[in-house]
């Protein structure tokens, strides 16, 4: 197999994993589908039952076919992992349309796709090369929507760690300026921007719900990583079972917030020289050693081997 016939191999299992995701967004939609779909069409008609063949292309190839991919997915993924990959989503934020079961079915069809462009790509080579090529492409395939959503995850809890200092100070003002905490953290939610903002207003729209303040923070701890702002809850459900003015709980806070701050500045500082000591070893260095100690050693070449230039 040339390279040609490798690429359109390739750019032909591309199409079909396109095909599927832009089938995951049909499916999203707010058409029926499916039972729904035939129960429509069976009321347009009056009478009759619906075939197979008056269902779309969706219903009739794409969805089957979502459908086992997501069933590999399940048994590719070990028990327990449902309510970890549920956990990850929620530290990401739980984005539009990313579900547990979407990622699993994401996780086989990643599989599927990446095992055809590994024995595609190794095919040309040793029997041990193609098998290593279609275990590597299939092992990057199913782990690949894990490493998206540990990514999203991670880069959204650094944005919440960024800005918790600024929004805990502007709730700190408005406590103290008269007004009640929950108005206090609508008002920090409606002048925020970013992750943080979204989490305060959940913990405001389970408190409507029924929820008590100290079971809507706890439920906010559990879906962050930042250590600063599982203090924070901490610090508030203690003094709101204590009854300790929340003023003073949120003054004290944020100066425990803004130390916290400048220590990570100040650590970020003493990391920069070894951070930039590599670059320096390994580009910098040779350029000056070329330029300041090169004519020198030509000097000494010449004057041991008698050549006069």
């Amino acid at each position: 197999m040339d390279s040609s016939m490798i690429l359109v191999f390739g750019l032909a299992c591309l199409g079909a994993a396109i095909a599927l995701g832009v089938s995951l967004a049909a499916r999203s939609s707010a058409q029926p589908v499916g039972v729904a779909r035939s129960l429509a069409s069976i009321q347009q008609l009056g009478t009759g039952a619906v075939g197979p063949q008056d269902l779309g292309f969706s219903d009739r190839v794409l969805s089957p076919t979502w459908e086992r991919a997501a069933a590999v997915g399940r048994r590719l993924t070990p028990t327990g992992s449902a309510a970890k990959l549920q956990h990850r989503l929620d530290l990401a934020g739980n984005p539009r349309g990313w579900t547990p079961e979407r990622i699993m079915a994401s996780k086989g069809i990643g599989l599927i796709v990446g095992a055809l462009l590994g024995l595609a790509i190794g095919s040309n080579g040793s029997w041990l090369a193609l098998l290593l090529w279609t275990l590597g492409g299939g092992a990057v395939g199913l782990f690949l929507p894990d490493i998206l959503v540990i990514n999203k995850g991670q880069k959204r809890q650094q944005q919440m760690r960024k800005a918790l200092p600024d929004s805990l100070d502007m709730l700190t003002v408005s406590v103290e300026a008269g007004l009640g905490f929950d108005a206090a953290l609508a008002q920090v939610a409606r002048n925020s921007t970013g992750p943080i903002a979204g989490e305060f207003f959940r913990v405001l729209q389970e408190i409507q719900i029924g929820k008590s303040r100290a079971e809507a923070f706890l439920s906010l701890a559990g879906r962050t990583t930042v250590d600063e702002l599982k203090i924070f809850v901490s610090a508030l459900t203690q003094a709101d079972r204590l009854g300790i003015p929340i003023a003073n709980v949120l003054r004290e806070q944020s100066k425990e917030m803004r130390l916290k701050r400048r220590q990570r500045a100040e650590e970020a500082a003493q990391k920069v020289p070894i951070k930039i000591l590599f670059p320096m070893i390994f580009c910098i260095f040779p350029a000056l050693f070329v330029v300041i100690i090169g004519p020198g050693v030509i000097n000494i070449v010449n004057a041991f081997t008698g050549n006069n230039l």
